[in-house]
């Protein structure tokens, strides 16, 4: 089985280590787990600073949230990635980057991306404009959920279009207060599904909300599965685990899910 979104120190400062590393593997392959993609939120690193200027330069509330993060060098984590790929790990380890898609800075994100070689790079979107509809609840006072609903997906499809990704993250984690759409997005996830396809790219069928929000559903929507399978998209399944007692946290049930 496969955890594909597991971060080192999420959000967190703390020295790379193989000693760091183990503590995940321990935890995963408790869970059967025999591959693990390990990554890093690009808003960890001073070199994106730049990328983020859109959402936060007229929104005080992302502002603030910035101000502490972004604080260490990419170099930092490369640098140790090179370091471990030299080391004999008991389980398949990739590295990479879980990248934040701002369309406006996408040539900034181009630039730095190519100096540095990645086994994947996750796309995801974690902002509509400068609505992080993921942090805090009371952030939805106010927003139209179907017009949100609908730039989310127009964000994705563009971010999948860029050709700068290796898979999508969390496909549908706009839905992580409960806050649903009033029509059928069939048509939208077809056209997800194609243009995954199209550029061969994997989605992930992910535990993360249920693990950091407390959301009653495991993995995507029923309606976006669906579709997905019935166009042979490849799914990943994927923990968005942040602690080492966290890695393979729902991957067997996720893919019970996916098998059904």
């Amino acid at each position: 089985m496969i955890d594909a979104h597991v971060h080192i120190f999420g959000d967190g400062r703390g020295e790379y280590s193989i000693e760091r590393i183990n503590s995940f593997i321990v935890h995963a392959q408790k869970k059967g787990i025999n591959e693990i993609y390990m990554l890093e939120h690009t808003h960890q690193y001073s070199e994106f600073v730049q990328m983020y200027k859109p959402i936060s330069d007229n929104n005080e509330y992302l502002r603030n949230w910035l101000s502490g993060k972004m604080k260490v060098s990419l170099e930092e984590y490369t640098r140790f990635i090179d370091k471990a790929k030299a080391y004999g790990f008991p389980i398949k380890v990739k590295f990479g980057l879980e990248v934040c898609y701002i369309p406006e800075t996408v040539h900034i994100l181009s630039e730095i991306l190519k100096q540095y070689k990645w086994d994947f790079i996750t796309g995801s979107v974690h902002f509509i404009g400068s609505f992080g509809f993921d942090h805090k609840l009371e952030l939805w006072k106010g927003i139209d959920v179907d017009e949100a609903y609908r730039r989310y997906y127009e964000i994705m499809l563009e971010m999948i279009d860029t050709g700068l990704f290796n898979g999508v993250g969390h496909p549908d984690s706009i839905k992580c207060f409960g806050h649903y759409p009033s029509q059928n997005l069939d048509s939208t996830y077809i056209a997800l599904a194609k243009a995954l396809n199209k550029a061969g790219m994997y989605t992930e069928q992910s535990g993360g909300l249920v693990l950091n929000y407390k959301f009653p559903e495991l993995g995507m929507n029923p309606g976006m599965l669906r579709i997905f399978k019935d166009n042979n998209v490849s799914i990943l399944t994927a923990s968005d685990a942040h602690r080492p007692e966290h890695a393979g946290m729902n991957i067997k049930e996720l893919q019970e899910i996916l098998d059904a």
